[in-house]
């Protein structure tokens, strides 16, 4: 019996950590690849019209475990000169949910033959609710627990994204806005403003084999700063495996296969290392799948796209 409440009481620590938390943004494994919803600046630097869907289960295994899903979609206009973005994401976590909806633009400068610099602005609503209420508490008058919120909530966000064929570096925040999401949970209970500096590069390592390695960093003011680093083998430009380290949450490998130059398919397993979470879950998964619809006009694109 103790160690059934031991077990309980641990389980319900980490919900509560993360319905304070529930305002951050979502993280994907495969963040390389839903580099969108990052920065602004990225719409429209594929030439193409790029269409990408990404589910994850985080902590498979953990009754109310976090669930995402997000859906990109991004394409070039005023031949090649801006881009234009639109983008969803569904955040679950327990009795609180948040569906995002955003629109990016971006304005691209070319530096060379060889290399651009872009420039962003999102716009996005954040439709977002829990219901507290519904959770099972030892002191059922709690007042910070007694009533559920919905709350409708405008933000911006902005970036700037360099890139060439084979590197691209990053600096954007996706929330300029630290908005109150509602309730009685006090400060904690707000959006939060996070400073994103993503980077990759791609180089042989002999005439069938690439390194691609990949990276993020993110600031968040009261919090230390977090970091992943990807690394990611390219058989003959159709097979991917690589392996990830988040810096003090989780290692994991990931898979890939370019069907097409058009059409790519990802799957990623991560394993929490904390010592709250590790022990009571069974990892997460997610699944990614993109498709890049090119036109006759363009089909002289450089194929493969690395990034």
């Amino acid at each position: 019996m103790k160690k059934v409440h031991y077990l309980t009481l641990a389980v319900s620590m980490m919900l509560l950590s993360n319905l304070v938390k529930a305002q951050q943004d979502a993280m994907f494994t495969h963040y390389m690849y839903n580099t969108l919803w990052l920065n602004p600046a990225y719409a429209g630097t594929r030439d193409a019209l790029t269409v990408t869907g990404i589910h994850r289960s985080q902590w498979v295994g953990f009754d109310g475990a976090p669930t995402d899903q997000s859906l990109t979609l991004h394409s070039p206009m005023l031949n090649g000169k801006m881009g234009i973005g639109l983008s969803v994401l569904n955040d679950k976590i327990g009795p609180t949910a948040s569906t995002l909806f955003a629109l990016d633009l971006s304005y691209q400068v070319k530096l060379n033959q060889k290399s651009k610099l872009s420039f962003g602005l999102k716009g996005l609503v954040n439709m977002y609710k829990n219901n507290l209420s519904t959770l099972a508490l030892d002191q059922q008058n709690d007042v910070a627990f007694a009533q559920n919120v919905n709350s409708f909530l405008p933000n911006a966000g902005a970036g700037i994204y360099y890139y060439r064929e084979r590197i691209y570096i990053g600096v954007s925040t996706p929330k300029l806005l630290e908005n109150k999401l509602g309730g009685d949970l006090g400060a904690a209970s707000k959006e939060q403003r996070h400073f994103f500096l993503i980077m990759g590069t791609v180089f042989n390592l002999s005439k069938t084999v690439k390194l691609k390695p990949t990276g993020f960093l993110k600031a968040t003011a009261g919090s230390p700063i977090e970091g992943d680093v990807t690394g990611t083998f390219i058989f003959n430009d159709k097979f991917n495996l690589g392996a990830m380290y988040r810096t003090g949450d989780a290692v994991g490998v990931l898979l890939g296969y370019n069907f097409t130059e058009q059409l790519y398919l990802g799957y990623s397993f991560d394993w929490s290392m904390a010592n709250t979470t590790g022990k009571y879950n069974n990892g997460s998964h997610e699944i990614m799948l993109r498709y890049d619809l090119i036109s006759k006009a363009k089909a002289k694109i450089k194929s493969p796209r690395y990034f």
